[in-house]
């Protein structure tokens, strides 16, 4: 890593998004493997003659260097290591990709390196771009990525009385974090029914490794409860509505 003291650093990232400023600069945000979310400055870059143009569009693992300034860093080089044609070519991939950096963006603030959500970042894009089951490659970067966060659900046990869950339907707490047996509703009356098969394929993709999970692909009476049951509880954990689910139900 660089000395933190220099003028100038070099960082690996992923774009995460960017706003336009002023007639040809734009503000980009990345999640960087050494220093953990960064914005910073593209000087001319929507000027047709930019190099760095085609070096900075969303989804892209780029090699950055970048200068200290005295508000926002800016970026004096950017150099694109993996641009995922494959997912940018498809307009479902785009959508699953999204909401993918969506949910990395919204959970995380600049406070530093943390090179294991990096990783989960990059080998997610990957995943998503070299033909993986889109479903089962963003369910397993959801469950991973709130066990990363601290936020790792209860799925054994209930999370009432501790009990182990017996193999029939159960319900899920959003507020206590996990599964409540039957017996156990009224902690949570508001909880939510979660079929045994879901929680089962839940279970599987909490305590797997990807190379045990690369092949999976949910079944279609599985995958609508699976999807939205995480999406609601990602939500409950954000306090604040998801944009880009809205958009991959438009493109599927």
């Amino acid at each position: 890593m660089t000395d933190p003291d220099s003028r100038s650093y070099r960082a690996q990232g992923v774009v995460l998004r960017h706003v336009e400023v002023g007639e040809a600069d734009q503000i980009l945000t990345f999640y960087t493997l050494e220093y953990g979310k960064v914005q910073a400055i593209a000087k001319g870059i929507r000027k047709l003659r930019s190099r760095k143009a085609g070096h900075l569009e969303p989804f892209s693992r780029v090699e950055l260097m970048l200068a200290r300034g005295r508000n926002l860093d800016v970026i004096s080089q950017a150099e694109a290591q993996n641009t995922y044609e494959n997912l940018r070519a498809d307009l479902k991939l785009i959508a699953y990709g999204a909401y993918v950096i969506e949910l990395l963006d919204r959970f995380t603030y600049e406070e530093g390196e943390n090179r294991l959500l990096f990783n989960l970042l990059v080998d997610t894009l990957a995943r998503l771009d070299e033909g993986a089951s889109a479903q089962t490659v963003v369910h397993y970067y959801e469950i991973q990525l709130m066990d990363l966060l601290g936020f790792k659900p209860q799925l054994q046990v209930c999370a009432a009385c501790g009990e182990r869950v017996k193999p029939e339907n159960q319900f899920f707490s959003a507020k206590m974090g996990g599964v409540l047996c039957p017996n156990s509703l009224s902690a949570d009356p508001g909880a939510w029914r979660v079929s045994l098969g879901a929680l089962k394929y839940m279970r599987h993709l909490q305590r797997s490794p990807w190379s045990k999970l690369k092949n999976l692909v949910i079944p279609p009476e599985i995958e609508p409860e699976l999807s939205s049951l995480l999406e609601r509880y990602l939500t409950y954990l954000l306090e604040y509505g998801l944009r880009t689910p809205g958009f991959l139900k438009a493109v599927s």
